[in-house]
């Protein structure tokens, strides 16, 4: 018995977005914070970040965990995007198993934290409703911490790091 499977760099795209966003959700959920505000906002988020892993131009997604009192980040989460896709790789994963090992290694976040997503684009990206620029938080003062790989899709895939205070 043999099988074939025929995957389209579109399915890649749609499930590594989508992927990078339920690992955005799990962070937040599990470092004790309210997902909602993610939760709202997830239609946008997934037609920016199809159209520009579609195109090519997304680099990176970072989730800042901040304090809303001094604005100061607490934690920052990248997730870089790597285009070496490739229709005979024929896998797919999410390694939620390292982010849950992160976010516990982390602990909770005090109860005044809140959170913003942002993204890192190639110029000449294409305009998406509902984005805007923004500056990042300052990581003066923290230690980056690389996990490797957590979303793969036919080597369409995500790299995830986090920064911490050293």
């Amino acid at each position: 018995m043999s099988a074939v499977a025929v995957f389209s760099y579109t399915q890649s795209v749609v499930y590594v977005a989508d992927n990078i966003l339920k690992s955005l959700k799990d962070i937040i959920r599990l470092s004790g914070l309210d997902p909602t505000k993610l939760v709202n906002d997830w239609a946008v988020l997934l037609r920016g970040l199809s159209a520009w892993i579609e195109s090519r131009h997304l680099e990176s997604v970072t989730l800042e965990i901040f304090d809303s009192k001094t604005d100061g980040l607490l934690f920052r989460w990248d997730i870089e995007v790597v285009y070496t896709w490739d229709v005979s790789a024929g896998t797919f994963w999410t390694d939620t198993d390292q982010l849950k090992w992160a976010i516990k290694k982390a602990g909770l976040f005090p109860s005044q934290a809140e959170y913003r997503v942002s993204v890192h684009n190639k110029p000449g990206r294409p305009d998406v409703s509902g984005w805007s620029s923004c500056t990042l938080r300052s990581t003066d003062g923290m230690v980056r911490q690389c996990l490797g790989t957590t979303v793969e899709h036919n080597g369409l895939s995500a790299n995830t790091t986090y920064w911490r205070k050293a």
